[in-house]
């Protein structure tokens, strides 16, 4: 099952792109309790969640892409990846996150994790901006 969904953010690719595109920062996403990077597995601790590990597939600054697929959670999930894409568009930028994930009966989580942390990351750029 693939999910594909677009944000326009009203901040530069750039500002965007130095928030969603460092595995170590996570204040942009919703019910971290701690996270480890050690430059290729990210592992949180998830509020309500427990332990997640993520492996960091690809990092590309210049075309502001990040690709990662978590390797560990409770329950297992058969298979996931996930792609965020920064770009620029007329009002600032547009993001594109797009998760493959098994079992399909996840969707609503990921749906509503992936919405969350948008909107979180839209209050970050405001304060940041502030």
């Amino acid at each position: 099952m693939t999910l594909q969904l677009e944000f326009v953010l009203h901040a530069a690719p750039d500002r965007v792109w130095n928030i969603v595109g460092d595995p170590g920062r996570t204040d942009w996403v919703p019910g971290v309790a701690s996270c480890e990077f050690d430059g290729t597995v990210r592992r949180f601790v998830m509020q309500g969640a427990g332990r997640l590990s993520e492996r960091i597939l690809l990092r590309d600054a210049a075309r502001r892409r990040l690709e990662y697929a978590v390797i560990e959670s409770r329950p297992p999930l058969a298979s996931h990846h996930a792609a965020i894409q920064v770009d620029a568009h007329p009002d600032g930028a547009l993001l594109r996150w797009e998760t493959t994930v098994e079992p399909a009966a996840v969707e609503p989580f990921i749906r509503n994790s992936m919405e969350g942390a948008i909107a979180q990351l839209r209050r970050v750029l405001a304060t940041e901006s502030n």
